[in-house]
């Protein structure tokens, strides 16, 4: 059986998003404020689209918000996204919410009030820089053919709290 998924705001997110979930078998209906974007995402056959204001419990209910497994925020306004995430979940029993956060300082507070995840854009991309900061100071010595398995040689810088400390479960050699 499908999954629903309902996708509130975010034009472009929305759009591309539903793309990707459609490829997977999910069904998508989307709910945005703007006509015009509305007309643009009807082309889409495959998309459920409702012209309407996402955070107002009447267009949820006339998006059968009842009818979806997972409910996803895509607007620029984190208060909306909060307000769309808990009437989905709390007004119309939506199982799993997601929200996109701008502000990084309220993650926290969205996990609190139930959110079941939540995605800031700027987490995710100082992450992201931060990972492959890491990776640039891995040096590959030896792939091991035909498996995913490779031996790496990793520099630790000497303020790391690492250094010194006894490995106890391998044998390591210069």
């Amino acid at each position: 059986m499908k999954k629903n998924v309902l996708l509130v705001g975010g034009f472009h997110k929305a759009k591309l998003l539903s793309i990707s979930l459609i490829k997977k078998g999910y069904n998508i209906t989307i709910i945005n404020e703007d006509y015009k974007d509305c007309l643009s995402l009807a082309e889409n056959k495959s998309i459920t689209v409702i012209n309407g204001d996402g955070t107002k419990p009447y267009v949820l209910e006339d998006a059968r918000a009842e009818d979806n497994d997972i409910a996803i925020a895509l607007t620029q306004d984190d208060g909306d996204n909060l307000v769309i995430c808990e009437l989905c979940k709390k007004k119309f029993g939506v199982k799993k919410t997601v929200s996109l956060v701008n502000d990084p300082k309220k993650t926290e507070f969205f996990h609190k009030m139930g959110i079941n995840s939540v995605v800031c854009a700027i987490n995710t991309i100082t992450s992201i820089i931060e990972q492959q900061a890491f990776l640039d100071e891995i040096t590959t010595l030896i792939p091991i053919v035909d498996s995913n398995i490779i031996i790496a040689k990793v520099l630790i810088p000497q303020s790391s709290p690492v250094v010194e400390k006894k490995n106890m479960g391998n044998q390591f050699t210069e």
